[in-house]
């Protein structure tokens, strides 16, 4: 090409380059990635060429070790303690693929995850649930609002950047896999489980929510893992008391459960989760409760057992393997839900449980009940031939690989003096204040109620389904004082006494206008999950019952409403994380307007959408 000829090729690129800018910046959304390639991370050629190398020079037993993940909450422990002794027994001596933290100090956890990686041959995979942010487990952390409160905005952008923020502060304390979004779709108002952990009940907002989640985790190197497949949301059953038995046609799930599903793993989404609830219009192997049940994950005395059930996910090679490797194209890692959860440990001992897991198509088996019974049975399984060696090396090798790829090989150890320079700052409060802002939803509104009359006599009664005490409302009581307001105050939860109730509704009586927060959350395992206690609901209904002014405010469930519809104002803030209590106080004291819109059906109330708007 002469120099001529190569000058005019230079100008037509150039001309061709400026008119695309100025086409992006004439319409910016032409400049959005393309979806199904957005949050795309998978292992390298390396990564591979690692595995397989690894792969050759590992033993039997640390290829069964690999597909176990113990489940651990972290705390301070001497070298020489039976905790700290038996966790680096499991690594070394029964040669885990990694460990699931829950609820713990963040600089203990990254200790304890350093010590762990000192003490493995091969790098530890360190997991988390973080579905609000890695806040959902560490108190002092930022916490980011439920999946619901984020749909509630109408901006998948926020989704987007808790996910940036999730993964970066993940990697800050040496964990590598995060268990989340929740892509199940929730569409059964008496869920127990999911909830507001869902992005809603329509599939294409749970879709477009989640995906942009993971993809901001998935930006900083950190595995997302789409959760519960194939969808947990149709159920009324707490899968950690019981198992949920989803009698759905394939039909139905393709249409709504397995939407966002599918569309994560088109995206390129890193790990799926599998649940334990049983489908038998899907795979009708029966299955029968043991004699002998040793318990689980629910709370003492509320097992759910069913004498008639079918075959979980979990175990189920018709959902893992034709499901979702064969029919949906999935390639990458696949993780059991808590092997310890009752839905699954009614039936099925440890043993059993993680060979038929594994077969099915699990590659990671998180949080047995038992680690050395689990490991029993599939070393056990593997001498008899009950477990191919060709099975067996297909999941380590592919574990082996997404560990390569998040950079383990190359730092498996977790710099302490960066996580104060990384964790909760200012980005991360600032952006769980701005989703909370605009996902206060305002559902039905009594005339000339709101904003508050500030010389009226107001009480603040907090109803709540857990066992923290008065500091769960103190979020809010504290914004509403800072923003001038005088008010009494009561609290009351499943075991107040008999006087605390009765001073709750004394201070109620008293009242012309009261103010109720609903604090029923999702509590998993427990009886009393997203619903709140009698001695407050009493309460609640003798005040509507009267003529004064009631506004309420529901902190978790939105669906409690359905239990007092003559409530004639009623708010949802979707959680009790601090961010939503005062966005909703400021809400009240008209600092703010209500902006936020139902990302589900309230049955027979009101419509998905609904949400009265008022700016400020």
């Amino acid at each position: 090409m002469g120099l001529l000829s190569f000058r005019k090729f230079c100008s037509i690129i150039l001309g061709i380059t400026l008119l695309f800018g100025s086409l992006v910046l004439a319409n910016p959304r032409s400049a959005i990635r393309d979806p199904q390639s957005a949050i795309r991370l998978e292992p390298s050629k390396k990564a591979w060429e690692w595995a397989d190398k690894t792969l050759k020079n590992m033993s039997v037993d640390e290829k069964v070790g690999q597909l176990v993940h113990v489940g651990v909450n972290a705390r301070f422990a001497h070298q020489d303690s039976f905790f700290f002794k038996d966790l680096r027994r499991h690594v070394t001596e029964n040669k885990i693929g990694g460990i699931i933290f829950f609820g713990a100090p963040i600089y203990e956890t990254t200790h304890l995850i350093n010590r762990m990686q000192e003490a493995a041959r091969i790098p530890l995979l360190m997991s988390l649930d973080a579905e609000t942010g890695i806040g959902m487990r560490f108190q002092d952390a930022t916490n980011f609002p439920w999946a619901m409160a984020v749909t509630a905005t109408g901006k998948p952008e926020f989704a987007r950047r808790m996910g940036v923020i999730t993964g970066r502060e993940a990697r800050a304390i040496g964990i590598q896999h995060v268990y989340a979004p929740v892509l199940d779709v929730n569409n059964n108002a008496d869920n127990p489980v999911i909830n507001v952990r869902s992005f809603g009940e329509d599939p294409e907002d749970v879709a477009r929510f989640g995906i942009a989640f993971a993809e901001g985790l998935q930006s900083q190197k950190v595995i997302a893992t789409a959760k519960h497949f194939p969808g947990h949301g149709d159920t009324n059953v707490d899968s950690h008391r019981g198992l949920p038995i989803i009698d759905l046609p394939r039909e139905r799930l393709t249409s709504l459960e397995l939407v966002p599903f599918k569309r994560a793993v088109d995206a390129g989404i890193g790990s799926i989760m599998i649940a334990h609830i049983a489908l038998p219009q899907i795979d009708g192997e029966e299955i029968r409760p043991l004699k002998e049940y040793q318990g689980g994950d629910a709370e003492p005395g509320t097992e759910i057992v069913s004498e008639k059930a079918t075959v979980p996910a979990t175990l189920s090679y018709k959902v893992q393997t034709e499901m979702l490797r064969n029919e949906m194209g999935f390639k990458g890692l696949i993780v059991s839900d808590a092997m310890s959860m009752s839905g699954l440990t009614l039936y099925f001992t440890q043993e059993e449980a993680g060979v038929r897991a594994f077969l099915a198509g699990t590659d990671i088996l998180e949080k047995p009940a038992d680690v050395d019974a689990m490991l029993r049975g599939l070393k056990t399984a593997v001498a008899s031939g009950r477990i191919p060696m060709q099975r067996l090396d297909e999941s380590v090798r592919r574990q082996l690989a997404w560990k390569y790829e998040v950079g383990l090989t190359k730092q498996k150890i977790t710099p302490l003096d960066q996580i104060d320079r990384i964790v909760s700052g200012p980005e991360s409060t600032k952006l769980t204040d701005e989703i909370a802002e605009k996902a206060i939803t305002l559902v039905r509104q009594e005339s000339g109620v709101l904003p508050l009359i500030r010389d009226a006599k107001i009480a603040v009664l907090g109803i709540s389904n857990g066992f923290d005490g008065p500091s769960t409302m103190a979020p809010f009581a504290g914004a509403m004082r800072v923003g001038g307001l005088r008010f009494s105050q009561a609290y009351l939860q499943e075991n107040s006494l008999a006087e605390q109730s009765e001073a709750a509704r004394k201070t109620v009586n008293e009242a012309d206008v009261i103010i109720v927060g609903l604090y029923g959350r999702v509590r998993s395992g427990a009886a009393n999950s997203v619903g709140i206690p009698e001695n407050g609901a009493a309460i609640l209904r003798e005040a509507l019952a009267s003529n004064k002014k009631v506004i309420g405010i529901s902190f978790g469930n939105p669906y409690i409403l359905s239990s007092f519809p003559e409530m004639k104002t009623y708010l949802v803030a979707y959680g009790d994380m601090p961010s939503l209590q005062r966005a909703a106080a400021k809400g009240l004291l008209g600092q703010q307007g209500f902006t936020g819109k139902l990302p589900i059906t309230l049955p027979g109330l009101h419509p998905r959408g609904a949400g009265i708007q008022i700016t400020k």
